[in-house]
């Protein structure tokens, strides 16, 4: 079918090639998606996927929570139709992510006084020392 549009309404009908292209990805990863619950495609009747407008969107959306940091399977369950355990699941990623920003800030912290340190070796310095207790 290829891409075509509808008279009237704006209707995008693509194959898994050309959506692989758009997204910048390969195709198996689509179809991956799609083994995982995260991708939903319908087929023609030839069993062939059809990427109509809302398949589109999907595929940008989870491309687009995969780049945030969300596994497979949590943009699964970010993807799921109950609002309640698509935020649960996002929340969680939130708090990962936040803690994440934490530990990196600590070690850059760690990092720019050892850097600046005085002292010739790390092990003779007390701030140092406190730093890496404290890791």
């Amino acid at each position: 079918m290829g891409s075509g549009r509808h008279e009237g309404k704006m209707r995008v009908v693509m194959k898994i090639g050309e959506v692989a292209a758009e997204l910048g990805v390969e195709a198996h990863v689509l179809r991956h998606w799609e083994d995982v619950g995260a991708l939903t495609v319908r087929r023609d009747g030839n069993g062939y996927r059809i990427y109509d407008d809302s398949a589109l969107e999907q595929a940008h959306t989870v491309l687009k929570l995969r780049r945030v940091g969300l596994s497979l399977p949590e943009v699964a369950a970010a993807m799921s139709p109950t609002k309640s355990a698509a935020q649960a699941v996002v929340k969680a990623k939130i708090a990962a992510l936040e803690n994440e920003v934490v530990h990196r800030q600590r070690a850059i912290t760690f990092l720019q006084h050892t850097v600046e340190c005085r002292h010739r070796y790390l092990d003779e310095c007390p701030d140092c020392a406190t730093f890496v207790r404290g890791a």
